[in-house]
């Protein structure tokens, strides 16, 4: 077991730095295995004080330190495996250190590394300092001055932050390249790019008459597979400007596509490194949902340029004021691109796929959190995704208007500076004059708040319906004390034939209000209600909660037929099925038949039928909730009964419709070209959620049926679509599928991940024995974070019901690759670590080996920082 266990970082403990650094200039001599860094700093003391100047510094060969020219003897200064520290030093001074590293060995992934022939960083959050010696903290912001000098016929291409401002030749077949960002910036925006690669490129114009260049480098060969990214990144800066006034800075924008990344992409001011799977995408190789994540990901990347670049975080706690805000930001862009209603249930989906049960474990922490270890654990959903929740709520209390104000309040008070979240909420509220001071709980408070409908009464003589609403945060991970929240529920009430009734609250009158919801109960009282309402509440999932409204499923079925706000008709369904998902999991446990609910699966039919409704939402509101989502329903959690009674409502469902399913199936066909259009996706979708309907219906029938709609697909979206139906059928159908996939494909290493996925996902029992044999395919490389996820981590997160196999040997497997990983990418293995952190949730038994798989990973010699915070937090 760890004997050094490290050291809680605490927000309360934050000081600002004791020196500013005015600019950098660095000098890079690449070589695959020992590349010299010369790093030169312009210092200043801050306060007038006597402080040392403490520098971080991680794996790095240390050749020479000298202050204003003079160099420093070794008992001059102190060294340790992560610090360099110099005293007695001046009030301004010029600090020049080199430094060797070695990129062809670095395999974490992060500061400067290789990534098959090329060199390239990933610096945030705290990769700089495997770069050179450096205060890397993000309050620290410079302007850089960058030489790269390599080798010209395997790097042609040099590539920095910023403007290149020259370009030379060297001796020995060696060239250099000068670039030179303009903009002040923490180090943890720094970026750095050299290899032979291929260019693509556009320009774009700018609401003010400025021409940029816009530039996308791949691997050679790649070329023909970057139309979608660069069209997505043109239409990202046109929206910024439209919507939130905010034009590019510079004359370039460069995107760099690698094959080796921890993350999605990363926001390097001009200069964005992007895991190649969101970059690479034709109308052969990629699915809807691939152009959909490109869309989404080049625009967040975009977006970062104001919120997180031009502003960033005054510290590691204040992560979401970046990163929650561009989430919204990117939330919207998607929508106003495709269709928000569709949007809203995709970005739910996730949140309640991975954020709820991050807030209910051993891991929850705050938006803004309070401690870590290690920072790179808390890019998580709560910091992403719950932050743009809580942005997309104050959106909703100030409206467009007002937010806009305080948007361009936050960037006037401060641009070119590092702020935390209060900073924000500061310039909101000022500009609103709405009071956020109870909302900013958000920030400090975590945990998934439980609203219920207490009571709800009409009185038909006065015409007056009561709603009495009961909010309560049960405790969570260090917060065993929770305060009321300020919960703003957007409320419609839907008359007999399902219109909003106008109706009067606090003396205004609408057909929807906004309830605000600040007390531990609270009753609203509607007047001028005509009819009998049935309630809908919390439309477009205004705020992040458990709601429970205590419908009946008469009411919930009317809600799924009749609700204007598309999110709630969604959402009625939803609930409808878990509760008797959840009723089914009980007659499981106590082995009786399955009850299946008539209304409901007429209430599906009457859905599959109206053509009235945008194929993609219509696809969305037939598709059951997912296994996860029914398991947050419950306090224990089996898996088993899970899989069993959703399997017999799917089959119900299909069965009783399946000839309206051959219908949706024959008349959703895309005619003529492919396009990645929400109109054309909407109905790929449509047609194959039909697809797994018919399936379902005859058990016998279905991997013939899977078969030739595999063999039929002219696009990637159909043949993945048949080849992860199928999975679940072995034998020779299936073998012919994945066969033929493999062989036209094999050579794709990003296409390839889905052939990956699409085996780890089966429900088949040996499904662990063909994870293994796969680890050792040629197609998979334990070295890559794509491989991992796409096999690994579909197994571990995707396959409920067989990563919870009762024996224990999906724990047992996932604590093996942790461990295996550790020594290699902690990163990635800390995220792999997450699922065995739920234990408690389960019965006794599988407690146990939960628990013993975790304990297993404790126990190794010289665990990372990283894995020893996930897994010491979930032994408690």
């Amino acid at each position: 077991m760890r004997v050094d266990q490290p050291v809680a970082i605490q927000l309360a403990d934050y000081t600002a730095p004791a020196f500013s650094v005015s600019r950098v200039e660095l000098e890079f001599d690449l070589e695959p295995e020992f590349t010299l860094v010369t790093a030169t700093q312009y210092l200043k003391r801050c306060d007038g004080g006597n402080d040392d100047l403490v520098l971080h510094g991680e794996e790095l060969g240390l050749n020479s330190i000298r202050v204003n020219g003079r160099e420093l003897r070794e008992d001059q200064f102190t060294l340790t495996d992560e610090l360099l520290t110099l005293s007695d030093l001046p009030d301004e001074f010029t600090l020049t250190i080199q430094n060797t590293i070695n990129p062809a060995a670095n395999t974490r992934l992060e500061g400067l590394y290789r990534s098959s022939t090329m060199y390239c960083t990933q610096c945030e959050a705290e990769g700089f300092r495997r770069i050179t010696y450096f205060m890397d903290r993000p309050d620290v912001m410079t302007t850089y001055k960058v030489t790269i000098r390599a080798d010209k016929e395997t790097n042609p291409v040099l590539l920095s932050n910023g403007n290149n401002i020259e370009n030379g030749e060297l001796e020995g077949g060696r060239h250099y390249a000068v670039w030179e960002d303009p903009h002040a910036k923490p180090s943890y925006l720094f970026a750095l790019v050299a290899g032979d690669l291929a260019k693509v490129e556009d320009t774009f114009t700018t609401k003010s008459g400025q021409d940029v260049t816009l530039r996308i480098f791949v691997e050679h060969g790649n070329e023909t597979r970057c139309d979608y990214a660069m069209d997505s990144l043109k239409r990202s800066m046109r929206w910024d400007e439209t919507r939130f006034d905010l034009e590019y800075d510079l004359n370039i924008f460069n995107i760099v596509a690698v094959s080796d990344f921890n993350m999605g992409a990363m926001e390097n001011k001009s200069l964005n490194i992007f895991n190649d799977k969101y970059i690479l995408a034709d109308e052969k190789t990629g699915t809807d949902t691939d152009f959909d994540l490109i869309e989404g990901i080049v625009a967040h990347e975009y977006f970062h340029n104001w919120t997180g670049n031009r502003v960033t975080c005054r510290d590691w706690f204040q992560l979401s004021l970046k990163e929650g805000l561009t989430v919204f930001r990117d939330q919207e862009f998607s929508g106003d691109q495709r269709s928000h209603a569709v949007k809203r249930i995709e970005d739910v989906r996730m949140l309640r796929a991975r954020q709820f049960p991050e807030d209910a474990g051993p891991l929850s922490h705050p938006v803004r959190p309070e401690s870590y270890i290690e920072i790179n654990n808390f890019y998580t959903a709560t910091v992403y995704e719950k932050g743009a929740e809580v942005i997309r709520m104050m959106h909703t209390l100030l409206g467009e208007e007002n937010f806009q104000k305080g948007m361009k309040l936050y960037f006037e008070r401060h641009d070119g500076q590092a702020v935390t979240c209060d900073d924000f909420v500061a310039a909101m509220q000022d500009a609103s004059g709405f009071d956020l001071t109870h909302f900013k709980l958000w920030y400090s408070q975590s945990g998934t708040p439980n609203v219920d409908v207490k009571s709800a009464d009409y009185d038909q003589e006065t015409q007056r319906y009561s709603l009495t609403l009961r909010q309560e945060t049960k405790p969570t991970a260090g917060q065993a004390s929770k305060q009321s929240l300020h919960i703003p529920l957007r409320v419609g009430l839907l008359g007999e034939a399902g219109e909003d009734q106008k109706c009067y609250l606090d003396g205004v009158e609408a057909s929807e209000h906004l309830l605000h919801l600040k007390e531990e109960e609270q009753t609203f009282v509607f007047g001028n209600v005509v009819t009998k309402p049935v309630l809908s509440l919390n439309r477009g999932f205004t705020a992040p909660i458990h709601l429970k409204t205590g419908q009946s499923q008469a009411e919930m079925a009317f809600l799924m037929g009749n609700d204007h706000d598309s999110f709630n008709r969604w959402e009625a369904g939803q609930q409808y099925a878990a509760e008797l998902l959840t009723k089914m999991v009980a007659e499981y446990q106590t082995g009786k038949d399955f009850s299946i609910d008539n209304d409901f699966v007429a209430a599906m039919g009457h859905i599959a039928r109206n053509e009235d409704l945008e194929p993609a939402f219509k696809a969305c509101a037939l598709k059951l909730p997912s296994e996860e989502f029914v398991s947050e329903q419950m306090d224990l959690i089996d898996v088993d009964a899970i899989h069993a009674a959703r399997e017999a409502l799917r089959v119900a469902v299909a069965t009783a419709h399946r000839a309206v399913f051959e219908e949706i199936y024959d008349h959703s066909t895309v005619h003529g070209v492919f396009e990645p259009t929400a109109e054309q996706a909407g109905l790929r979708d449509l047609r194959n959620t039909a697809l797994a309907y018919m399936a379902a219906a005859d058990a016998n029938e279905a991997p013939a049926l899977l078969k030739a709609h595999y063999e039929a697909a002219d696009n990637m979206t159909d043949a993945v679509a048949g080849m992860r139906l199928i999975t679940d059928y072995p034998g020779e159908m299936k073998k012919a599928v994945f066969d033929h996939f493999h062989d036209i494909w094999k050579d794709n290493a990003i296409v390839m991940d889905k052939w990956l996925g699409a085996q780890a996902i089966s429900s088949h029992p040996d499904v662990l024995s063909d994870v293994k044999t796969l680890m050792d395919h040629p197609v998979f490389n334990f070295n890559n974070p794509n491989r991992l996820r796409a096999l690994v981590g579909s197994f571990c997160i995707g396959n409920m019901v067989r990563f919870h196999a009762a024996d224990g040997s999906g724990y047992n497997f996932l604590a093996d690759i942790i461990i295996r990983l550790d020594k290699m990418n902690p990163q990635v293995s800390a995220r792999l670590a997450g699922p065995l952190g739920q234990w408690k949730r389960f019965d006794e038994g599988r407690q146990i080996k939960m628990k013993s798989a975790l304990q297993r990973v404790a126990d190794v010699d010289g665990l990372s920082r990283d894995v020893f915070e996930v897994v010491s937090k979930s032994l408690v």
